[in-house]
């Protein structure tokens, strides 16, 4: 069952050093507060996954808080390179970082085979592709029963899983509604999960396309409105263009990005 927790205590919580972190949100419900809160904590060591990290994995990337990265595609969308991502692999600043990298598809099948207790997921999507030659977790399979040759990528769980979501009643059901990526899968594949909400209700009112995450397969929810910002959250607000156009500045330069890193942990300069 589900505890209601503040977003400090739910981080204090659930993240450890050397955990395997998933904050997933496809281009919505990014869980972004979350990921501020881990940086605000310190922690290191950690091992980042997420189909499409954008900015909010470049902050934790460049706070010192990941040694591993494991994605699909990385970018701050609509206008560029994540530039302490590439500060990070190509001179190792602040630490260095692991990178493995696989397809959307094998992403997504990862998640599902976590999710349904398998060892591995099997799919087509690798073939003609360079990943298998530089990606150690993806190995060909022979079909049993037809002979065809398809790829193998190991089952993804992680220590902890963070979505965001718009609603949540006190028993600590969630209720997702509009883009949900691999939210359920991601969370039903984790060890620990904790969910942050726009609001925590008495009850949740049906909604079209909402899917409810039971409060059995959620950790912790956290009320943190607003904390999907800047990326949207359907019935709540819009994506913040602006906030991303001005990371790409601010990211570039190691100085702009510790100023920015000091202003949110709260150092003085």
């Amino acid at each position: 069952m589900a505890e209601l927790l503040s977003l400090k205590e739910a981080v204090a919580r659930l993240v450890r050093d050397g955990d395997t972190v998933a904050l997933e949100g496809f281009t919505h419900l990014i869980p972004v507060a979350a990921g501020h809160e881990i940086i605000r904590q310190r922690r290191t060591g950690l091992t980042l996954v997420r189909m499409t990290p954008d900015i909010v994995y470049d902050q934790l990337i460049g706070a010192g808080c990941a040694s591993k990265l494991i994605f699909s595609w990385g970018g701050n969308p609509g206008v560029g390179s994540l530039h302490r991502f590439r500060d990070a692999v190509q001179h190792s600043w602040p630490v260095p970082l692991e990178i493995e990298e696989h397809s959307h598809a094998g992403m997504a099948n990862r998640y599902v085979a976590g999710a349904s207790g398998l060892p591995f997921a099997v799919l087509r999507g690798y073939t003609g592709t360079d990943l298998p030659a530089h990606t150690d977790t993806i190995k060909p399979i022979t079909c049993p029963f037809t002979g065809e040759r398809l790829a193998a990528v190991p089952a993804l769980n992680p220590d902890v899983t963070i979505v965001h979501a718009q609603r949540a009643d006190r028993s600590g059901n969630v209720q997702i509604q509009g883009i949900t990526g691999v939210q359920k899968e991601a969370v039903l594949a984790a060890k620990r999960s904790l969910v942050t909400v726009e609001e925590v209700v008495d009850e949740l009112e049906p909604r079209p396309g909402a899917i409810v995450l039971p409060t059995w397969a959620v950790t912790a929810v956290a009320e943190v409105s607003g904390g999907a910002r800047p990326s949207y959250a359907a019935g709540y607000y819009e994506r913040d263009n602006d906030a991303y156009q001005a990371w790409d500045a601010i990211g570039r330069d190691r100085e702009s990005f510790t100023r920015w890193l000091d202003e949110l942990t709260g150092v003085k300069a």
